[in-house]
């Protein structure tokens, strides 16, 4: 945190910090809002609940997987603060039809034939927003901060993420069924505010010899994650990241069906679930830089998984034993927090969250710091390639599992298996870093 405090009052970080902020808090309210609305107010199946989860979660993962090459070579070959500029005046328009497909199904017109398939239009759309912000804003850190400041700006960013994700959780869950409307008008007006402030953000302007776009998908993909892979740090980095979102998609896509049907939830807890979520890795975010002070290290990503997939268990354990002791009706935040072993349920999600984002932001800083400043937003793009492969691949896993009629709650040991192999990427990593670091002190001698 040494650096932190002076980053926030600079106008090279504030407003960039502010714009990803209200970013991610828009994304999260009208993400958080579709789902928990279907779930609890649509469908009355877990299978079928489940499937939605996951298809929603496929659609927003889906752009980054298709268009994460083109954002890419924009964001190094044209000024970065104008791509943002553009994306958050598009963001203002696709919010405006999710508002709309909201406002609709709140009403109860046409649920089925017209409002879902314009909510899940704009989920899309929201993806694509994301897949061309997501490479500039840890890009752009090595631009407007010096090198002592990249990861105290990462966990900020980081932390900041989540901070918001949190605030548009807690706004989802009362307005998901009952206020679905006001939801609906939220997104349209943080989607203006976030433009106005991003246009403080200060220019960016590409950092090497601009190059003609590859306006060709599939082939500017495989060349750009082929180029990326031959650092062995960060080739280890993008996996770790890649695998570790695959953990998170899967247990985002159970969290609602979980909370309602295991649980026995409102939304409103649903909903308090990702919040403890976001909580958490805000929290390990900013504690892993304080640990690291300010050195970019993956020292501690693999103990940090394995204390993550401890987590999983116990969540599992837990789960397991609310089943057995099950209320009859959905219970609200307060007689949820009143029943036996919710303080644990809630230590255990937060215990998964912390070890979660120790695990995964330093990661990131390898992607910035370890390839030209002229390249680093062409890594973003190769990392959110493999990223959202993944997650698609982990939500096509969790919906198959729930197709075949595994529980929701026998899927949440996948997580926990899943966090060994995370644990003996992130040991590759650390033997990557240090033979690098090895080589460069042989340089010197």
């Amino acid at each position: 945190m040494f650096t932190s405090t002076h980053l926030l009052r600079r106008r090279r970080f504030l407003p960039l910090f502010v714009t990803q902020l209200f970013n991610a808090f828009n994304d999260n309210l009208y993400k958080t809002t579709m789902v928990l609305f279907v779930v609890y107010a649509v469908y009355n199946d877990e299978s079928t609940e489940a499937t939605f989860s996951g298809l929603a979660s496929g659609l927003f993962i889906l752009p980054f997987f298709l268009l994460s090459a083109l954002a890419g070579q924009l964001a190094d070959m044209r000024d970065k603060a104008r791509i943002i500029r553009t994306v958050k005046l598009c963001e203002i328009g696709l919010m405006c039809i999710g508002a709309a497909g909201l406002y609709m199904a709140w009403q109860g017109t046409l649920v089925h034939a017209v409002a879902i398939p314009l909510l899940l239009l704009a989920l899309f759309l929201t993806g694509v927003q994301s897949t061309f912000l997501g490479p500039i804003k840890y890009a752009i850190l090595p631009q407007h901060l010096k090198k002592d400041e990249v990861l105290a700006g990462t966990g900020l960013v980081e932390a900041g993420t989540y901070i918001a994700i949190l605030a548009g959780t807690i706004l989802a869950g009362p307005l998901a069924v009952e206020h679905t409307g006001w939801a609906a008008i939220g997104i349209v007006v943080t989607a203006c505010i976030g433009y106005l402030v991003s246009r403080q953000v200060p220019p960016a302007p590409p950092m090497g010899e601009v190059e003609k776009l590859d306006w060709h998908i599939l082939r500017a993909s495989v060349k750009l994650v082929r180029d990326t892979m031959h650092n062995a740090e960060v080739y280890y980095a993008i996996l770790a990241i890649s695998f570790f979102w695959t953990i998170g998609a899967v247990l985002f896509i159970q969290f609602p069906p979980l909370a309602k049907n295991t649980i026995m939830a409102s939304p409103e807890v649903a909903s308090l679930f990702l919040v403890v979520f976001s909580i958490g890795v805000a929290i390990g975010s900013v504690a892993i830089n304080a640990l690291l002070k300010g050195r970019v290290s993956a020292r501690y990503s693999p103990i940090s998984v394995i204390v993550m997939g401890v987590f999983v268990v116990a969540f599992y354990v837990v789960a397991k034993l609310w089943e057995a002791d099950q209320p009859t009706s959905l219970l609200s935040v307060q007689e949820f927090i009143a029943w036996p072993m919710a303080a644990v349920l809630l230590l255990c999600l937060l215990g998964i969250a912390i070890a979660g984002g120790m695990f995964v932001v330093p990661l990131y800083a390898f992607l910035t710091t370890r390839v030209s400043p002229d390249k680093a937003s062409r890594t973003i793009a190769a990392n959110n390639i493999v990223n959202s492969g993944a997650m698609v691949a982990g939500s096509l896993v969790a919906m198959g599992m729930s197709a075949v009629g595994i529980p929701i709650t026998e899927q949440v040991l996948l997580c926990a298996c899943m966090c060994l192999f995370s644990a003996w990427l992130g040991k590759r990593l650390v033997a990557a870093e240090n033979e690098a670091a090895e080589l460069a002190a042989a340089m010197r001698i």
